[in-house]
This record gives structure tokens, sequence and C-alpha cells, in this order.
């Protein structure tokens, strides 16, 4: 038996997921969940209409500092339990299953709502360059990206691994190539531009709440992360790969994602129209190198996006099977079900595309789905960095400590204190920001899910759900394994 199997034993799991990623492919998932080219370039108006130029200049790096805080708080815990439970599984062995509960709800809000918006943003570019109408075009296409995403999924594991690691050249590749278009063969406004132009909506309030209304451009984009932590069961020598997945996911957007976004910025020929576009990344684009290539250049980027769109499925599935490998989603027998043939979360993954499909369809606001994606996400993500540091505080956690509340190999020492709490701070900082105005109904709607949450744990949950239980002896484990090995 290997090194990660007997880890993985160690929680009492037996290794039913196939495990042949490298650190790469792992540091791909991120990295393509992430996808600049999606988020920066989907919220590209929301951001010049937020804000205006400033934001990209002066946003986005503080946004990706930020961030940088939460993933490595996340990086640490998940280098100490490596299982594709990751946020959910982390919160219940340092809070107890009540947390892991409501931690794994979130994310599931979260994870869903970040494929609901990765995949509208795509249908909307697509029915906009296709000059297609009605709400039924865009929800066909919206359908048929999750659909093909979802066989892929179901079919291919080891083709979404290559999708992956592909996706990721793709990203620096296309990323160059439209910083360098833009560098060489379009008149740049001054360097300044990028960092005093503004814009304000009419009735935005200050300056500065417009600012940072338009930091979720940035925000947004810069989630997804913990993808690599969801498939530690898939990944090699998970303990230092997925760590390092995550924060190298976002440290290398949030360079490449600036200077995509500075170059961008600075080829602006006409501002006040490229806020009063309907679609502003096409707009300046077509402006910048003509209509031809203008389109060409966005439907190379909805390559990148369609790849981004894989992979949180991808993680999306993950999660769920943890959950209900461990009974705690409604039909969690189901869920947790493993094909044999393909050692893929089969039900998972459809159950995702679902789910995803449906969030699009209730909302009907773009903007409600990214924020709520947002939100859900980081919530989820701060919860466990909370419980570390409580556990921290207490001596429970961090340096010294034994059993499954020792660190790993990948940890940050007699820092981790200071880092979870700046972390814990911003995460509290943008939940408020992003339900207060002009976001209220993702507000009502992020309060209303939590309440319904709480009530369905006091009813029917709490007291039942044990959270993370080490259900087979060693023997039974090695005995499902075989079982899977022989069936693929």
């Amino acid at each position: 038996m290997d090194r990660d199997t007997q880890d993985l034993h160690r929680f009492g799991y037996a290794q039913q997921l196939l495990r042949d990623m490298g650190g790469f492919a792992n540091f791909a998932i991120s990295f393509t969940v992430i996808s600049i080219l999606t988020g920066a370039v989907v919220l590209f108006g929301h951001g010049l209409n937020y804000g205006g130029p400033a934001v990209n200049g002066w946003g986005w790096p503080l946004v990706t500092l930020a961030t940088l805080l939460v993933a490595a708080s996340m990086a640490e815990i998940a280098s100490a339990i490596p299982t594709a439970g990751a946020v959910y599984h982390w919160s219940a062995l340092l809070g107890g299953p009540g947390w892991g509960w409501f931690t794994a709800w979130f994310n599931f809000i979260g994870q869903m709502a970040t494929t609901a918006g990765i995949d509208y943003g795509i249908a909307q570019f697509v029915v906009d360059l296709m000059g297609w109408h009605g709400h039924g075009a865009l929800l066909a296409v919206y359908a048929a990206l999750l659909l093909s995403q979802g066989y892929l999924n179901h079919y291919g594991i080891r083709a979404v691994s290559l999708c992956n690691d592909v996706s990721v050249w793709y990203h620096i590749g296309l990323t160059l190539a439209i910083i360098a278009g833009f560098l060489f063969f379009v008149p740049l406004k001054p360097l300044s531009f990028a960092f005093t132009a503004t814009h304000a909506p009419d009735q935005g309030g200050p300056y500065a709440w417009v600012f940072l209304v338009g930091l979720l451009q940035a925000q947004w984009t810069l989630t997804g992360y913990d993808a690599s932590a969801h498939i530690t069961e898939e990944t090699l020598d998970p303990r230092r790969n997925a760590p390092w997945g995550m924060f190298l996911a976002v440290l290398v957007s949030g360079v490449f994602g600036w200077a995509m976004l500075l170059a961008m910025t600075l080829g602006i020929q006409d501002l006040p129209a490229a806020v009063a576009a309907p679609n502003p990344f096409l707009f300046v684009c077509e402006t910048a190198f003509g209509a031809a290539w203008g389109k060409a250049l966005t439907w190379a980027v909805l390559v990148a996006m369609w790849f981004c769109g894989l992979g949180s499925v991808t993680a999306n599935a993950r999660m769920v099977f943890a959950f209900a490998r461990d009974g705690g989603l409604p039909g969690s027998k189901a869920l947790a079900r493993v094909s044999p043939t393909h050692r893929t979360p089969a039900v998972a993954v459809w159950v995702s595309v679902a789910v995803a499909f449906l969030v699009a369809v209730y909302s009907g606001a773009f903007g409600v789905i990214v924020s709520l994606s947002t939100i859900g996400l980081y919530v989820s993500y701060v919860l466990p960095v909370f419980l570390a540091l409580r556990a921290r505080r207490r001596g429970a956690w961090g340096p010294g400590a034994a059993g499954e509340f020792a660190l790993g190999p990948w940890n940050l020492g007699r820092w981790g204190g200071l880092v979870n709490a700046l972390a814990v701070a911003w995460v509290a900082f943008i939940t408020v920001l992003f339900v207060a105005p002009p976001n209220q109904l993702t507000g009502t709607t992020f309060a209303g899910l939590t309440a319904a949450l709480a009530v369905y744990y006091l009813a029917a949950v709490r007291g039942k759900f044990k959270g993370p239980q080490k259900l087979m002896t060693e023997e039974e484990l090695l005995r499902a394994e075989a079982a899977l090995e022989g069936a693929a």
C-alpha cells in the first residue's frame, strides 16, 4: 500500500477515487477554476461601472493580497487534513459535526452558484456574438455547456485532468497574447489612467463606496481555489501538492490577471461608451482591434471559460461526494456512489450540474449569482480558518500539536495566528460589503438560505449527523479498494 492510501486510511476512508494527479495537475484545476479569463472578463463591465479604471489599477492587487492570506490559511489546514471533504472535513474535525455541516452547505451553495456564474456568463457572450435573442436561447446554450462538462466529468476523469493541464497553458498563452495585442497594436493611455481615472453610476453614493462595490470583480475571480483541496484523494503526495496548488493558483492568477487588466484598461479608447456598452469587454476589443479580430478574441476567451466551468463541476462533485459519504445530504447513499468503471462520483456529478442549472433559472440575474457564489464560498473558506485560529489560541492546533491536529509539511509556523486573524477579518468585511446596496437581493437570498439551513439543522439534523466517521476496519477498507480495482 502506498503512503497516500495509508494516510487516507488513517481518516477512515477507502481509496475509491483514481489517484494519479501530480502537483501540476492539482495546481491546474484551481488555476482553471479561478480563470482570470472568466472573472476579469465577465465582470470587466462591473468594474468599469463601479469605480472605473482605478478599480483595475488599485482594487485587483488589494484583493489579491487579501486573498493570499485566506489561501495560505486554507493551505495550512489542507496539508494537515488531506481529504476530498476539504473545508467541510476541516471544520468538522476542528469544531465538531455542526460546524462541519454548515460549512459544507455554504460551500455547496457557493460551488453551485460559481458553476452557474461561469456557464451563464459564457452563454451570455455566445448569444451576443451569435445575435440570438430571447431567454430561451440563453438557457439552451447554458444547458448545453453544463451537459458537456457533466459528461466529461462522468466518463473521462483522465481527460478532465488533461484538459486542466492544457487549460493552464491556454490561459497563460492567451493572457500574454491579449497583453501583447494591446501593448503593440493599440494606442494606449498613460499608465496613470489605470490608477486615477474613475467612474460612478448615477446615485451610486460616495466614490469610496462605489470603489468597494467594484471589488466584486476581483473577489469573484479569485474564488474556487479550494478545488485543489477537493481533489486531494486523487492527488499524489497531497500534503504538499494540494497546499501549493491553492496558494500558487491565487498568486499566479493575481499577477497575470493584473497585467492583463492594466493592458486592457489602458487600451480603452472611449471610457463613457465602454461603460454604456451592453458588453464592455467585447466593445473594448472591437474598438481596439476591429470587429472581426475583436470577435475572434472573444471566442478564444470563451474556450478558457469552458475549461473553467469544467474544473468547477469537478470540484463541486467531489465536495458533494465527500459530504454524502458521511451522510450529510438527502439521498447520501446514491450521491456517495462511485462508478466502478470510471472511478468517478457519477451521481454527484449530475446533481451538481442540475443544481447549477436551477440556480440560474431561480435568480434570473447574473449579479445575484456572482455575489451569492462569492459569499457562499468565502464563508465556507473562513469557518475552518476561524476554528483553526480558535484551536491555535488554546494550543490544540499549530506547532507542537499532535495526532490529527498536527500541522502538515506545508505550514505557516509562528505566523499562522496573525495570518488566520487577518483572513477572518477580510472575509467578514467582504461578506457585509457584497450584500449591501446594490446587492440587496443577494443579501436577502443568502439570509433566507441561512435561516432555512438553521431551521432544518435544529429540526432534523442536530444530534443525528455525526460528521466524518471511521466506519470500516482496515480489512474492510482494503476489500472495498480491491473490489473497485477489479471492477475498473
